[in-house]
């Protein structure tokens, strides 16, 4: 009776001491159950970023073709030499349209601040998929918005504002543009005077603003 009574008393302890045991390894594995979800959705977080800030790039050569356009547009719309006419359009700042007459070295436009890309300091993106503010929608009718808007600044990499274009103050491309149809800004230059030093250079910025507050900036020269 004294050994079965021993007996007894020993397994009940042995029960509890399982028990336990088995509370602690529910909890590590409840843990560990947590820890793996939150590095899912940390993965998830992660790769929907890239996805949106991929698609704000791949929006981004929206801005460069609209500022070539603009630039194209506005040489075929004046026929005069920006080397000795002050009022020609490159040579005067138009903010409204996005374009800088030199990158302003005494004042340098910070690139990174939301005013310089407000309506009426930058130029939207044109096009049948963008709207009047550089809205990019799937569709011409405007109807299914990609979430992107796409904005764009011209500068003439010159160092004085609204000056004329000038050799000791300009950056000019290195290859001669006459007779190739390659340049931008030769067209509206008479030979000799388009082949004095080639093609000026122009800085184009783009800014594009996406969801969850993406935010892409892309550079392109064009001359």
């Amino acid at each position: 009776m004294n050994h079965s009574k021993i007996s007894k008393k020993c397994f009940n302890g042995q029960r509890g001491v399982v028990l336990f045991l088995a509370l602690i390894a529910l909890v590590a594995m409840s843990l560990a159950a947590v820890a793996l979800i939150r590095s899912v959705d940390t993965g998830t977080l992660i790769a929907g970023n890239l996805a949106f800030k991929q698609g704000t790039v791949s929006s981004g050569d929206s801005g460069p073709e609209g500022a070539i356009a603009w630039l194209s547009n506005t040489a075929a719309m004046n026929g005069s030499d920006p080397r000795v006419d002050p009022l020609h359009p490159f040579n005067n700042d138009n903010i409204a349209a996005g374009y800088y007459s030199s990158i302003n070295e005494a004042v340098p436009l910070d690139l990174f601040a939301t005013a310089t890309w407000a309506a009426g300091a930058s130029a939207p993106a044109s096009g049948t998929l963008y709207d009047a503010q550089g809205k990019e929608y799937y569709d011409a009718a405007h109807t299914k918005p990609t979430g992107n808007t796409v904005r764009y600044i011209i500068q003439r990499m010159c160092r004085t504002p609204n000056q004329l274009l000038s050799e000791n103050d300009c950056l000019f491309g290195g290859m001669v543009e006459a007779g190739m149809d390659k340049g931008i800004h030769t067209d509206y230059l008479p030979p000799p005077e388009a082949n004095l030093a080639g093609s000026p250079i122009y800085r184009v910025t783009a800014r594009v603003e996406g969801p969850k507050n993406t935010l892409s900036y892309i550079q392109a020269y064009a001359y």
